[in-house]
Protein backbone atom coordinates (compact mmCIF):
# COMPACT_ATOMS: atom_id res chain seq x y z
CA UNK A 1 0.00 0.00 0.00
CA UNK A 2 1.29 3.07 -1.06
CA UNK A 3 0.28 7.23 -0.14
CA UNK A 4 -2.11 8.36 -2.79
CA UNK A 5 -1.73 12.05 -4.02
CA UNK A 6 -4.81 13.95 -4.07
CA UNK A 7 -5.08 15.67 -7.80
CA UNK A 8 -8.33 17.89 -8.16
CA UNK A 9 -10.65 16.97 -10.63
CA UNK A 10 -9.75 18.38 -14.35
CA UNK A 11 -5.79 18.85 -13.16
CA UNK A 12 -4.19 18.06 -16.31
CA UNK A 13 -0.38 19.55 -15.26
CA UNK A 14 2.72 17.55 -15.63
CA UNK A 15 3.94 16.41 -11.45
CA UNK A 16 7.01 18.94 -11.69
CA UNK A 17 5.48 23.04 -12.22
CA UNK A 18 7.62 25.80 -13.27
CA UNK A 19 8.74 28.00 -10.88
CA UNK A 20 6.44 30.47 -11.42
CA UNK A 21 3.60 27.80 -11.94
CA UNK A 22 4.31 27.08 -8.60
CA UNK A 23 3.94 30.80 -7.18
CA UNK A 24 1.00 31.17 -8.53
CA UNK A 25 -0.30 27.74 -7.03
CA UNK A 26 1.09 29.04 -3.65
CA UNK A 27 -0.21 32.30 -4.19
CA UNK A 28 -3.60 30.98 -5.09
CA UNK A 29 -3.97 28.42 -2.06
CA UNK A 30 -2.51 31.05 -0.04
CA UNK A 31 -5.93 33.22 -0.90
CA UNK A 32 -7.88 30.81 -0.12
CA UNK A 33 -6.31 29.70 3.13
CA UNK A 34 -7.17 33.33 3.86
CA UNK A 35 -10.48 33.56 2.61
CA UNK A 36 -11.45 30.13 4.44
CA UNK A 37 -10.48 31.58 7.73
CA UNK A 38 -12.16 34.91 7.05
CA UNK A 39 -15.33 33.22 5.85
CA UNK A 40 -15.84 29.82 6.16
CA UNK A 41 -15.84 27.25 3.82
CA UNK A 42 -19.18 27.24 2.29
CA UNK A 43 -18.81 30.81 1.90
CA UNK A 44 -15.56 30.68 -0.52
CA UNK A 45 -16.32 30.97 -4.64
CA UNK A 46 -13.88 30.51 -6.94
CA UNK A 47 -15.00 34.25 -7.88
CA UNK A 48 -14.56 35.42 -4.34
CA UNK A 49 -10.65 33.53 -5.02
CA UNK A 50 -9.79 35.10 -8.33
CA UNK A 51 -10.69 38.70 -6.69
CA UNK A 52 -8.50 37.70 -3.94
CA UNK A 53 -5.64 36.38 -5.92
CA UNK A 54 -5.67 39.05 -8.13
CA UNK A 55 -5.98 36.58 -11.39
CA UNK A 56 -8.39 35.52 -14.04
CA UNK A 57 -11.40 33.38 -12.62
CA UNK A 58 -10.27 31.05 -15.98
CA UNK A 59 -6.52 30.82 -14.26
CA UNK A 60 -8.60 29.78 -10.92
CA UNK A 61 -10.66 26.88 -12.73
CA UNK A 62 -7.39 26.01 -14.92
CA UNK A 63 -5.78 25.11 -11.64
CA UNK A 64 -8.23 23.45 -9.96
CA UNK A 65 -10.99 22.37 -12.02
CA UNK A 66 -14.10 23.28 -9.71
CA UNK A 67 -14.64 24.48 -6.17
CA UNK A 68 -14.20 20.88 -5.08
CA UNK A 69 -10.77 20.41 -6.56
CA UNK A 70 -9.50 23.46 -4.50
CA UNK A 71 -10.80 22.26 -1.30
CA UNK A 72 -9.37 18.93 -2.25
CA UNK A 73 -5.98 20.62 -2.85
CA UNK A 74 -5.99 22.78 0.77
CA UNK A 75 -6.77 19.56 2.15
CA UNK A 76 -3.51 17.57 0.60
CA UNK A 77 -0.86 18.24 2.99
CA UNK A 78 -3.38 16.77 5.78
CA UNK A 79 -4.54 13.84 4.06
CA UNK A 80 -1.07 12.82 2.75
CA UNK A 81 0.00 13.43 6.17
CA UNK A 82 -3.09 11.30 7.28
CA UNK A 83 -1.77 8.73 5.00
CA UNK A 84 1.43 8.67 6.56
CA UNK A 85 0.66 7.39 9.42
CA UNK A 86 -1.53 4.45 9.36
CA UNK A 87 0.54 3.33 6.53
CA UNK A 88 4.04 3.38 7.85
CA UNK A 89 3.32 5.27 11.25
CA UNK A 90 4.02 3.45 14.99
CA UNK A 91 1.26 1.52 16.05
CA UNK A 92 -1.45 1.41 16.94
CA UNK A 93 -2.35 3.09 13.92
CA UNK A 94 0.43 1.99 11.78
CA UNK A 95 1.68 -1.40 11.25
CA UNK A 96 2.81 -3.81 14.15
CA UNK A 97 -0.22 -3.62 16.34
CA UNK A 98 -2.67 -6.92 15.76
CA UNK A 99 -5.72 -5.72 13.25
CA UNK A 100 -8.62 -4.95 16.16
CA UNK A 101 -6.38 -2.34 17.25
CA UNK A 102 -5.70 -0.66 14.07
CA UNK A 103 -8.91 -0.46 13.16
CA UNK A 104 -10.24 1.50 15.89
CA UNK A 105 -7.23 3.74 15.91
CA UNK A 106 -7.72 4.37 12.34
CA UNK A 107 -11.60 5.55 13.63
CA UNK A 108 -10.33 7.59 15.87
CA UNK A 109 -7.74 9.29 14.32
CA UNK A 110 -10.07 9.64 11.07
CA UNK A 111 -12.74 11.43 13.37
CA UNK A 112 -10.17 14.02 14.90
CA UNK A 113 -9.48 14.51 11.76
CA UNK A 114 -13.18 15.52 10.66
CA UNK A 115 -12.90 17.52 14.07
CA UNK A 116 -10.29 19.67 12.59
CA UNK A 117 -10.38 19.58 8.58
CA UNK A 118 -13.69 18.24 8.33
CA UNK A 119 -15.59 21.42 6.78
CA UNK A 120 -13.05 20.91 3.80
CA UNK A 121 -13.17 17.40 3.60
CA UNK A 122 -17.50 17.75 3.35
CA UNK A 123 -16.75 20.70 0.68
CA UNK A 124 -14.63 18.41 -1.39
CA UNK A 125 -17.12 15.93 -1.21
CA UNK A 126 -19.53 17.38 -4.01
CA UNK A 127 -20.68 14.36 -5.73
CA UNK A 128 -21.42 10.40 -4.10
CA UNK A 129 -18.97 9.76 -7.67
CA UNK A 130 -16.29 11.66 -5.91
CA UNK A 131 -17.30 10.91 -2.80
CA UNK A 132 -16.55 7.19 -2.81
CA UNK A 133 -14.18 6.92 -5.93
CA UNK A 134 -11.92 9.63 -4.97
CA UNK A 135 -8.16 7.92 -4.43
CA UNK A 136 -7.90 8.57 -0.85
CA UNK A 137 -11.47 7.30 -0.07
CA UNK A 138 -10.24 4.16 -2.42
CA UNK A 139 -7.16 3.73 0.15
CA UNK A 140 -9.28 4.27 3.03
CA UNK A 141 -11.64 1.89 1.92
CA UNK A 142 -8.26 -1.41 0.79
CA UNK A 143 -6.82 0.39 3.95
CA UNK A 144 -9.83 -1.14 6.12
CA UNK A 145 -10.24 -4.02 4.09
CA UNK A 146 -6.96 -5.72 5.00
CA UNK A 147 -7.54 -5.34 8.10
CA UNK A 148 -10.96 -6.82 8.41
CA UNK A 149 -9.44 -9.61 6.38
CA UNK A 150 -6.95 -10.38 8.87
CA UNK A 151 -9.25 -9.94 11.46
CA UNK A 152 -11.33 -13.09 9.77
CA UNK A 153 -14.45 -11.45 8.34
CA UNK A 154 -15.95 -13.17 6.18
CA UNK A 155 -17.10 -10.39 3.65
CA UNK A 156 -14.15 -7.40 4.52
CA UNK A 157 -15.39 -5.23 1.51
CA UNK A 158 -18.86 -4.97 2.46
CA UNK A 159 -17.95 -4.83 6.38
CA UNK A 160 -15.13 -1.92 5.30
CA UNK A 161 -17.91 -0.01 3.05
CA UNK A 162 -20.20 -0.12 6.31
CA UNK A 163 -17.50 0.91 8.69
CA UNK A 164 -16.75 3.90 6.41
CA UNK A 165 -20.02 5.22 6.09
CA UNK A 166 -20.26 5.88 9.92
CA UNK A 167 -17.05 8.14 9.18
CA UNK A 168 -18.71 10.30 6.75
CA UNK A 169 -17.78 13.42 7.46
CA UNK A 170 -21.04 15.28 7.01
CA UNK A 171 -22.87 12.99 9.61
CA UNK A 172 -19.67 13.20 11.97
CA UNK A 173 -19.49 17.11 11.70
CA UNK A 174 -23.36 17.04 12.20
CA UNK A 175 -22.98 15.26 15.89
CA UNK A 176 -20.09 17.46 16.41
CA UNK A 177 -21.40 21.21 15.14
CA UNK A 178 -25.36 20.66 15.54
CA UNK A 179 -25.79 17.95 17.99
CA UNK A 180 -22.88 19.42 20.50
CA UNK A 181 -21.47 15.70 21.02
CA UNK A 182 -18.31 15.66 22.30
CA UNK A 183 -15.51 13.90 19.72
CA UNK A 184 -14.17 11.90 22.57
CA UNK A 185 -18.02 9.88 23.06
CA UNK A 186 -18.15 9.90 18.87
CA UNK A 187 -14.52 8.08 19.36
CA UNK A 188 -15.93 5.61 21.77
CA UNK A 189 -19.11 4.85 19.75
CA UNK A 190 -16.48 3.59 17.26
CA UNK A 191 -14.67 1.56 19.53
CA UNK A 192 -17.83 -0.39 20.43
CA UNK A 193 -19.13 -0.19 17.07
CA UNK A 194 -16.01 -2.26 15.14
CA UNK A 195 -15.43 -4.25 18.45
CA UNK A 196 -18.77 -5.73 18.34
CA UNK A 197 -18.63 -6.25 14.67
CA UNK A 198 -15.02 -8.03 15.10
CA UNK A 199 -16.39 -10.01 18.20
CA UNK A 200 -14.83 -8.02 20.70
CA UNK A 201 -16.35 -7.03 24.40
CA UNK A 202 -17.60 -3.78 25.01
CA UNK A 203 -14.76 -0.93 26.16
CA UNK A 204 -11.96 -3.15 24.70
CA UNK A 205 -9.45 -1.44 22.43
Amino acid sequence: MSLIPIRPEGSSGPPSERSDAARNRERLLQAARELVAERGVDAVTMDMLACRAEVGKGTVFRRFGNRAGLMMTLLSDAEAEFQQRFIFGPPPLGPGAPPVERLMAFGEARIRYIDKYGELARAAEHSPHNRHAAPPALLWHRHLEMLLREAGVDDPWLMASFLLSTLDPERVLYALRSQGVEAARIEAGWREFAGRLLGCPPGAK
